[in-house]
Order: C-alpha cells, then structure tokens, then sequence
C-alpha cells in the first residue's frame, strides 16, 4: 500500500488526487489529523486512517501494510518539527515500508538563514539514517507563498515588502505530480534529489511586474527597512513572533538560498512547469 500522510493539506490532497490518477484507490492509503476532512477521499476508496506526527502510536496504524511511505513534512513551526518529521519517518521504517519519502526543500541545509530549511537538513540527515531506500524531494519554493504578499499590492498599486532575492517559486501542483510519479514508480527519484523547481527565479521586483501585466497598472515595488516591515506586519494584525519568522525568509533570499532552478522537475513531470504568472493569475482571480 502506498501511504500519504498530511492528505488533507494543500501539498498531500494534491498527491493523493495525482495517485488516484494512476493506481486504484485500494492501493492509496492516508494518514490525518483528522478524519472528517479525508472523508471525500474515504468516499472514493481510499484508506483513511487518524494519524498524528505528535502521537506515534497512532502512525503504527496508518502505516499498517505500509509498502512505501511519503511523508509530508510536519506543519509545526519551532523545536518540535524535527521531532515530529523522525516520528514519522521511524514508524513508516517499522512498519516495512520498502521506500520512504520526504517532502524536503530545495535551500535545506543546517546553516540556513531559514528556519524550516534547517529542519528540512535535519531531517534529511535522519532519513539517510535509517537503512531503508528513501528519497528526500528537494521541492522548489512554494509560488503559494506570494498570495501572502499580492492582496495589499493590489489594492494600493504597491508591492512594499523589506529587500529580498530571487526565489524559484514553483507550483504546488507540479512538485505533487513529481511526488506521486516517485511515490510509484521505481528509479524515478532516489536519495535527495536535485532542486525540484520552476525554471526562473524571480524576485519581488519582479513580481511586481508579472502583476502590472495581468492587471493593466503599475505596481510598484518599494523596499522597506526590516524594522519597519516588521512594525507595519505587527499593526497591521500580525503576531510578532510570525512577522519575526516571515523576516528570515527574505534574509535568507538575499543571500541567495533560493536562487537556484533546475530541469529535474520538468523532465519528472514530462511538461513545463507552471510560471509565476500562471500562479498569480489564479490567485488574483483574473
């Protein structure tokens, strides 16, 4: 059985939707927080069984019958993700899973600027670990991300945010295809793979544009001082500690950890990948 964890997030509905593409529904098998959200995937012949990173007790029964095994890194920010990303990893492995995978990042190192990509690294190092074959996705950044960013630059004609980089942002939907096609087929992807990203890389000055085009006016990008971002995003409703958070991502792309594209994807897929304009497009409505 092939068991996907984290199925009812954005990432993991996508892959469950690409598996079902491709194999019968009695060969998927998915693990969530909670059930009542995997219900339509219940409905169509999936396995559908509660599974929590925090609580390995109950991954011995989502991964029960576990051939291969992809994990879709923890939604937890702080100490505890690292944690939480093993536990699962350790139960796909006692469980006999042949293969296990993990939804890591493109920029994962121990050094990072980045958080998350310091997770990532660990987890990474974890996984090798473990004697089992595994393939660690080095997924592109997520080009979700920029919805965060494009709702005000719409309504005020100004994308102000502090100074960043260039980032291959990549469609989720790409790295799910990517997923689900090394999730069931042998040789597809193995060990940690390349950078599994769009071909561009684009920084906010950038998508300023790419918005200018689809909407007929001028967006302007204007750099703010961190400090001063960081007191606009807490006024503005946001926690400090997750506009604290959100600041590392930018240093981290001013040095460059994003910038960095690779035809991996592409050819997995067999098609280009979808561009930040396509994304945009979508998420601006027009």
């Amino acid at each position: 059985m092939l068991i996907v964890t984290g199925a009812t997030g954005r990432l993991g509905s996508l892959i469950v939707n690409r598996l079902l593409e491709r194999v019968p529904a009695d060969r998927i098998g998915v693990s969530a927080r909670d059930m009542n959200k995997a219900a339509d995937l219940a409905d169509r012949g999936v396995r559908v069984r509660t599974g929590d990173f925090t609580d390995p007790g109950s991954l011995k029964h989502a991964f029960e019958g576990a051939e291969r095994v992809l994990v879709v890194s923890a939604a937890i920010r702080g100490d505890g993700a690292s944690a939480a990303n093993s536990a699962a990893i350790d139960a796909a492995r006692e469980a006999g899973a042949q293969r296990i995978l993990y939804t890591s990042h493109q920029a994962a190192s121990p050094t990072s600027l980045f958080p998350p990509q310091r997770v990532h690294a660990a987890t990474e190092e974890h996984l090798k670990r473990q004697g089992v074959p595994y393939t660690a996705l080095r997924n592109g950044f997520y080009a979700s991300t920029l919805s965060h960013y494009i709702g005000a630059a719409l309504k005020t004609g100004t994308l102000a945010v502090p100074q960043d980089g260039p980032v291959s942002w990549t469609a989720h939907e790409d790295l799910a295809e990517a997923a689900a096609l090394a999730l069931i087929e042998d040789g597809a992807l193995e060990g940690t793979t390349p950078p599994l990203t769009a071909p561009h890389t684009l920084d906010f000055a950038d998508v300023a544009g790419v918005l200018s085009r689809l909407t007929g006016r001028t967006i302007t990008r204007v750099v703010m001082d961190d400090d001063e971002w960081t007191s606009a995003a807490v006024a503005g409703g946001m926690p400090r500690p997750a506009a604290e958070f959100l600041l590392t991502m930018f240093a981290a792309s001013r040095q460059g950890e994003f910038n960095t594209t690779d035809p991996t994807l592409e050819a997995i897929i067999g098609h280009p990948a979808k561009t930040v304009h396509e994304v945009l497009e979508a998420a601006s409505g027009r």
